[in-house]
């Protein structure tokens, strides 16, 4: 087709974005080179976002709660009708999988950027998605995805199938709603933390229950379709390094793929499109082991490792959902679509690994990614100065990498995590980056329990003991440099005409002693005493010189903190109270308080109970996701200062522990 037919076809001139964050500003980024004029939608806590910044227009659609805002269908398309926005792209998660968004914009006389009605709806269900796949001949794992929910018809098909089990959510995606039941006992649970998960996260608690494929990999290929009846393959994306079944890493090609594998994959994700007469992005995802390869879902949308397959094939896939909307055929025929070189995409999320990858809060007080450009790209919604909330899901920004080969796609991806530095809150980068490093990980020897299995080693990495290096980043800090107006040494950098002076580095668990004198400042640490100083760079990092060596460094002040970051990685350190008595470290011990703001979901002990360490106590949901909160000690819960259904602030005391007494 002729550029001047495309032109002639376009259908409209005005996009809504129903979205927020990386993808909001992705859409629009294409939206805006295809010479469409974008409006941006965005709740109270989203202001000041940098896809709001972006749009043409923008509209308000309510307070920060998903459910208040993201998820209101009235007001999305009340936005749309009133800024004259002829199409909305729902992006990904929020509405983007809804039938009745797709309904809505149909009834409005809106194009809704992605598959039509009923391919949502055969796809929405995982249940029927796998009867009508079992019926064009997609293989599938064995399992059970029938309507009745009783519980004893739950427990005695995972029984038929065989343990262990995977119970997940017909509705979901994103491993909400999963849980494995590895044998009769934990089954009961299984489901109804699944259940529960799924409720919250989709409105719908309806579960399946299939076969837990052991060591598996995860596959999947990304689909286009037009409304002219062509659907083709784009290649697979490999997704098998996930925790708790959501993705961490994916790269493309797989490299678990022969070629010969890799066809009748493809062939299979063709066959799935076509039965539902599939238009738009779309993924079919599949698990593979050494017997084969199996269907397990269909997503009828754009996915957040989308940017992989472009990195191999050159194509913005935006631009292709756009073009169908319009109403064009695809850009290319099966045979035209061409792969070249390897990439990855890592997952940088606002979350705490050593404390069970909990959602960081909080304001980002820096902000530094390594350049665009050689193979490096970043898809990101976040600035320095942005505000990371509990309402929504804590992904800060995409990281992707393309080279020639797996190899040095891999090398590229260390290196552009190196010099990723995020302060204020606190990131998985460091994880990450001893994740690609891990030797099994270069060599493609993976399946998807291999972050669970390797977790310890991948987080021992952040534990190592503190290098000088970043002790003298931390002192340069202390001493002068760079600090917020409320530091006490703000006033005196500690010169003295003659001698010496001596005083301890105000760190928590830091043994090391700044030392003052003409000829400048001294770092004594457990190996030694070495001279250092610093130069500011005009960018805002500091040479520090620690003897005869040096490093460039961003170091930033977050209230009683300090963040550090090198090539090397990044660690904070906590300013020591002064006034705290020495058992301060131990407070606290007998209370169980908010690891982070959110939803008191479920309470599962009572006043009273005798409890081991460890045991669950209750169920918190914050961004999308539960989590567990257990006893920190063997002991007695004294007393409940919460409830179910009360949001909670980080910090705030929701059960009395008394600690000790014997074990239960």
């Amino acid at each position: 087709m002729t550029t001047s037919a495309r032109r002639l076809e376009r259908r409209f001139t005005k996009l809504l974005v129903a979205n927020r964050g990386e993808i909001a500003c992705r859409i629009m980024r294409t939206a805006g080179r295809m010479g469409l004029s974008t409006v941006a939608v965005f709740s109270e806590a989203d202001r000041e976002s940098e896809h709001v910044s972006m749009a043409d227009e923008a509209v308000l659609i309510g307070p920060a709660a998903a459910a208040e805002s993201y998820l209101r269908i009235d007001r999305i398309i009340d936005a749309a009708r009133r800024t004259g926005a002829e199409a909305i792209h729902p992006g990904y998660g929020f509405l983007s999988e809804n039938e009745a968004f797709a309904i809505a914009c149909r009834e409005a006389g809106i194009i809704f950027v992605g598959p039509p009605v009923e391919a949502i709806r055969a796809m929405a269900s995982k249940s029927a998605a796998k009867a009508l796949m079992e019926e064009s001949g997609v293989p599938l794992v064995p399992g059970y995805h029938g309507a009745d929910q009783d519980g004893e018809t739950l427990r005695a098909e995972a029984e038929r199938i065989g343990f262990p089990v995977l119970i997940k959510a017909s509705a979901g995606g994103g491993g909400k709603g999963m849980r494995v039941a590895e044998d009769p006992g934990g089954f009961a649970e299984a489901v109804a933390a699944a259940k529960r998960e799924a409720k919250a996260a989709f409105g719908d608690d309806h579960v399946l229950v299939e076969k837990f494929i052991v060591r598996p990999r995860h596959i999947e290929v990304q689909i286009f379709g037009d409304t002219h009846g062509n659907v083709v393959s784009l290649f697979e994306r490999e997704c098998t390094l996930q925790r708790r079944h959501q993705k961490v890493v994916e790269e493309a090609p797989s490299p678990s793929l022969t070629e010969d594998e890799r066809a009748r994959i493809c062939a299979a994700a063709r066959a799935a499109g076509a039965a539902v007469g599939y238009t738009g992005a779309g993924t079919v995802e599949f698990v593979t082991n050494e017997g084969g390869f199996y269907f397990i879902e269909m997503n009828t949308r754009l996915q957040v490792e989308h940017p992989v397959t472009e990195a191999i094939t050159g194509l913005d896939l935006v631009e292709w959902q756009l073009r169908v909307a319009f109403g064009e055929t695809l850009p290319l025929e099966q045979d035209e679509i061409k792969r070249l070189g390897h990439a990855f995409e890592v997952r940088i999320y606002a979350e705490d690994p050593e404390s069970g990858f909990l959602p960081s809060i909080g304001r980002i007080e820096r902000w530094r990614q390594p350049p665009a450009g050689d193979g490096v790209r970043i898809d990101s919604g976040f600035r320095e100065g942005d505000t990371i909330t509990p309402h929504y899901d804590p992904m800060l920004a995409k990281l992707i990498v393309h080279g020639q080969d797996r190899l040095q796609a891999l090398d590229r991806l260390e290196g552009a995590l190196s010099r990723f530095q995020v302060a204020g809150v606190k990131t998985n980068v460091a994880f990450l980056k001893a994740l690609v490093a891990h030797p099994d990980v270069r060599a493609g020897r993976m399946d998807t329990g291999f972050i669970e299995r390797e977790l310890h080693g991948l987080l021992g990495q952040e534990e190592a003991g503190i290098d000088d290096r970043d002790l003298a980043a931390a002192a340069v800090m202390v001493a002068g440099a760079g600090e917020p107006p409320t530091s006490p040494w703000s006033v005196t950098d500690g010169w003295m005409m003659v001698g010496r002076r001596r005083r301890r580095l105000p760190l928590d668990g830091v043994e090391a002693f700044l030392s003052y004198g003409r000829e400048g400042l001294t770092l004594e640490t457990p190996r030694g005493a070495f001279p250092f100083r610093a130069a500011p760079r005009p960018d805002g990092r500091f040479d520090v010189f620690l003897g005869d060596d040096k490093e460039v460094v961003s170091a930033v002040w977050s209230e009683r903190e300090i963040d550090v970051s090198t090539v090397r990685g990044s660690r904070r350190f906590v300013l020591a109270d002064p006034f705290a008595g020495a058992d301060a470290a131990a407070a606290g011990g007998g209370h169980l308080r908010a690891p982070m703001p959110g939803s008191v979901r479920q309470i599962l002990a009572a006043p009273g109970d005798r409890l081991k360490r460890g045991a669950p106590v209750l169920i918190m949901e914050a961004m999308k996701m539960e989590h567990t909160l257990s006893a920190p000690a063997d002991g007695t819960l004294v007393a409940l200062r919460c409830a179910e259904g009360d949001f909670v602030q980080e910090g705030t005391e929701l059960v009395e522990f008394e600690i000790g007494g014997g074990a239960p």
